[in-house]
């Protein structure tokens, strides 16, 4: 009796002991999203939550939006290295905050793990149709001839000081020598509205949040962004036409916080990388406008610093701060 009280309190305590282990295991991953619910950054995420279920289990999208996306980020950068917490990492983040922002609250370079880059989309050049139609603007070399005739008259809304639209507007009077003027908005959306509403001529936006409106007629595509034409908008000439190396993405991809072990990395890396190259995956982001790219981490790290290296000195040729 005695010898089978002591085997049933070992298989009690063996249970006990490993209860904890097999609950770890089952945790879900969480995948925070530092903007809000519904755009193509969190679409893409719930997307590739679905994709990875067989590999990595449940994974939990999370948004923490504010902050131009430096409340989210910051949570990623301080949640346990585990590899039970990770999240997106976007080209205002990590390549535009860091020298925007007078302060921040994480280090973009040193306090993240890189997973892999999630997609790319290019950003586009467009006119309300209407306007383009009155000043008779056609093309890029059109804009710029009727910027140079009436300085000042243009104008271009973007969604906020120090966004991407404004860097990238300031980056195209830079590269072809005209002015316009720049109205910021409380974010993309009330910017692509005032566009659509005629407020201001032209904005440059990403090609995700466009593609509709390009497509309805409302708006006017004049140019891609990225360095040769886009499959995803054929026809629309790049602007590396009229300004020699001219190449800006909207970009996010997948980050853990630093110290995440090298083999849980590549864990992640090989689940994620596989349901990008998958073709109902590509389906789906190309139906957003969003062109997969599975990279390696170390490939993705190098992309990031390169990013925040070009926009450094574009933030401050703008003169654009956040305190």
């Amino acid at each position: 009796m005695n010898r089978r009280n002591i085997l049933l309190s070992s298989v009690v305590c063996a249970v006990a002991l490993a209860s904890p282990l097999a609950q770890a295991a089952e945790q879900p991953i969480r995948l925070i999203v530092p903007y809000a619910p519904g755009g193509p950054l969190d679409v893409t995420s719930r997307i590739l939550a679905e994709r990875v279920r067989d590999s990595l289990g449940t994974v939990i999208v999370e948004n923490k939006p504010g902050a131009g996306g430096n409340i989210g980020v910051d949570a990623i950068a301080k949640a346990a290295p585990d590899g039970k917490t990770i999240g997106l990492a976007a080209v205002a983040t990590h390549a535009v905050n860091p020298w925007l922002y007078k302060k921040l609250p994480f280090d973009a370079d040193k306090d993240f793990a890189s997973i892999t880059q999630m997609v790319r989309v290019p950003n586009v050049l467009v006119l309300n149709t209407q306007k383009a139609k009155e000043l008779n603007i056609n093309s890029v070399a059109d804009l710029v001839a009727y910027g140079k005739a009436h300085p000042g008259k243009l104008s271009y809304g973007s969604g906020g000081n120090g966004s991407a639209g404004h860097l990238a507007g300031e980056m195209l009077q830079q590269g072809l020598g005209f002015t316009a003027v720049h109205i910021p908005y409380r974010g993309a959306s009330p910017a692509q509205l005032a566009l659509l509403a005629g407020e201001v001529d032209f904005n440059i936006d990403n090609l995700a949040a466009a593609s509709s409106n390009i497509q309805s007629g409302k708006l006017k595509a004049l140019a891609v962004t990225t360095p040769d034409e886009s499959k995803l908008l054929p026809g629309v000439p790049p602007l590396s036409k009229n300004i020699k190396g001219f190449a800006i993405d909207t970009w996010w991809g997948l980050v853990a916080p630093a110290g995440t072990p090298a083999d849980v990395l590549e864990k992640l890396n090989k689940a994620f990388t596989d349901a990008l190259k998958d073709p109902e995956t590509q389906k789906r982001f190309a139906s957003l406008m969003a062109e997969p790219v599975p990279t390696t981490p170390k490939e993705f790290q190098a992309f990031m610093a390169a990013e925040r290296n070009k926009y450094g000195p574009v933030v401050k040729a703008s003169g654009a701060s956040v305190d």
